[in-house]
């Protein structure tokens, strides 16, 4: 009788967790984000099994957050998704759900302020989707778009402090970098580009019309004609970078001339 009492007890608990898990979601997608995250934390200590709700509160906590506002209220939402995704992954390891919410929240987080570390850690789980899933191309996508976005701040930093010592010979954005921060940059950044380089051109072989990717690593492209010495050197990765240009112009051309759903 004890064992039936905890069983009818245990299955009273997941019908409200699950109660609780849609009442949620209809506040979650109406904007009522408190409500939402009050009745998610309530499904999920009812029925800790029930992995949606685990999603769903990481993701209630991510929807608040608002990238480039560094206040403590803010960073707390940022924290406190991390560490759900983190919770879902503590019990499933290989949820891509979770491994993609972090790389994506830590990536906005890393912004404002400045922090390589946290590019870093972004990478590592866009990577790991990488691992569980390597025809998928949007985490390449994303490990482009971060080492672009680490070597352009470099890349800037580096300009900027030359020109800072030799106000009588500055460089723009567009001139070649001097022999020696030529070489600092190399030095800081070369693996990097490769890398972003490497990635994106995977994303795109896995997905064609990628038009996102194919602006990065035009980007990236650009990026690397200011690591080599010679001018036709220079010229050629900035003349692929062009090349790529024209072909997401060209694929952006032929997406608005398709026929729209419904139309």
């Amino acid at each position: 009788m004890a064992l039936l009492v905890v069983v009818g007890a245990s299955g009273c608990n997941k019908l409200k967790a699950r109660d609780l898990l849609n009442k949620g979601v209809n506040a979650f997608k109406n904007g009522q984000y408190d409500e939402a995250i009050e009745d998610f934390k309530q499904s999920k200590e009812l029925d800790p099994t029930l992995m949606n709700a685990r999603l769903y509160l990481a993701t209630a906590y991510a929807s608040q957050y608002i990238p480039g506002a560094p206040s403590d209220a803010n960073t707390r939402l940022g924290n406190q998704a991390v560490a759900e995704f983190k919770d879902v992954l503590s019990v499933d390891p290989n949820n891509l759900s979770a491994v993609d919410g972090i790389g994506s929240i830590v990536f906005q987080m890393a912004g404002t302020p400045y922090d390589p570390k946290k590019f870093e850690e972004s990478k590592s789980y866009h990577e790991k989707h990488i691992e569980l899933k390597p025809n998928d191309p949007e985490p390449y996508y994303w490990v482009g778009v971060i080492d672009w976005t680490m070597c352009f701040r470099t890349n800037n930093e580096l300009r900027a402090e030359y020109n800072k010592g030799n106000i009588k010979k500055q460089i723009r954005d567009d001139d070649p970098l001097p022999p020696a921060v030529r070489a600092q940059y190399v030095s800081k950044c070369g693996s990097l580009v490769d890398e972003g380089i490497a990635d994106l051109q995977k994303a795109i072989t896995l997905k064609p019309d990628y038009d996102d990717a194919m602006a990065y690593l035009n980007l990236l492209y650009r990026r690397k004609a200011d690591m080599v010495e010679s001018a036709e050197e220079r010229a050629s990765f900035q003349k692929q970078a062009d090349g790529l240009l024209d072909k997401v112009k060209e694929i952006k051309q032929k997406r608005a001339e398709q026929p729209q759903p419904g139309a």
